[in-house]
C-alpha cells in the first residue's frame, strides 16, 4: 500500500471516529413533551390569627386520569391519550404541593401539614380529581378540570362541608401545549376557590 493511500485511509477513519463521537455526545432529541401544572393563584382570602392545624390528605383521582399520560377527547364517552405529550408527574402528585402552598399563603392556619403526619390536627382536607382532560368537542377547545373537596373535623372525623368545583377553561388553540396553559389557569382558579371554601367553613 502506498503512503498516500494509507494516509487517506487514516484520515477517513479519523473523520469517522469524530463524526461518531459527535453523535455519541450530542444531546438526544426527546420527542416527548412534558407539561407541568405549577401555577398558584395570585389573590387569596386571608384570615390571620388562627391557631388551628390543617392536614392535607393526598388527593384521590379518577383512575382514568391517574397517569402521566395527557388525556383528551374528540367525541362523547371516549378518552384518548397524546402519544408525544405527557405530564411531568401524575395530576394528583402535582396538585398536593400546590394545595399546601396555597393554604400556607392564606396565613390562616398555624400549621399546614401533608403526609406522612401522624400527630393531631384540627381540620383535614380531602380532595379528589374527577376530570382533567382537553375537550376538542367544544368550540373553542376547552380544558375541563373538576375537583371534589371535603373539610373534615380532626376530632370526630365528621365531614363539616363538601363542594365540587367544575371549571372549563377555553384553549387558545387546538394543541396539547395550549391545553397545558389552560390547565394551569383552571387549577389556579380551583385552588383559590378551595381556599375560600376552607376558610368559610373552618371556624
Amino acid at each position: 500500500m502506498s503512503y498516500s493511500k494509507a494516509a487517506l485511509l487514516f484520515v477517513s477513519a479519523l473523520a469517522s471516529i469524530l463524526v461518531s463521537g459527535c453523535t455519541l455526545f450530542s444531546p438526544v432529541k426527546n420527542e416527548v413533551r412534558v407539561g407541568l401544572i405549577d401555577t398558584l393563584p395570585l389573590e387569596l382570602p386571608q384570615a390571620e390569627g388562627r391557631s388551628a392545624t390543617l392536614l392535607l390528605l393526598p388527593p384521590a383521582i379518577n383512575p382514568v386520569y391517574d397517569t402521566m399520560r395527557m388525556a383528551y377527547t374528540t367525541r362523547p364517552h371516549e378518552i384518548e391519550y397524546f402519544s408525544r405529550h405527557e405530564w411531568g408527574a401524575s395530576p394528583a402528585n402535582m396538585l398536593l404541593p400546590l394545595l399546601a402552598q396555597t393554604m400556607e399563603n392564606t396565613q390562616s392556619f398555624n400549621t399546614v401539614l401533608t403526609p406522612p403526619h401522624f400527630g393531631s390536627y384540627r381540620y383535614a382536607l380531602r380532595s379528589e380529581i374527577l376530570t382533567l382532560t382537553q375537550d376538542f368537542t367544544s368550540v373553542p377547545a376547552t380544558l375541563v378540570f373538576s375537583l371534589r373537596v371535603q373539610l373534615v373535623d380532626g376530632t370526630s372525623n365528621r365531614v363539616i362541608a363538601g363542594e365540587t368545583l367544575s371549571l372549563r377553561e377555553p384553549m387558545r388553540e387546538e394543541t396539547p401545549y395550549a391545553g397545558v396553559v389552560a390547565a394551569n389557569i383552571a387549577v389556579a382558579n380551583a385552588l383559590r376557590q378551595v381556599a375560600e371554601f376552607v376558610l368559610e367553613d373552618a371556624r
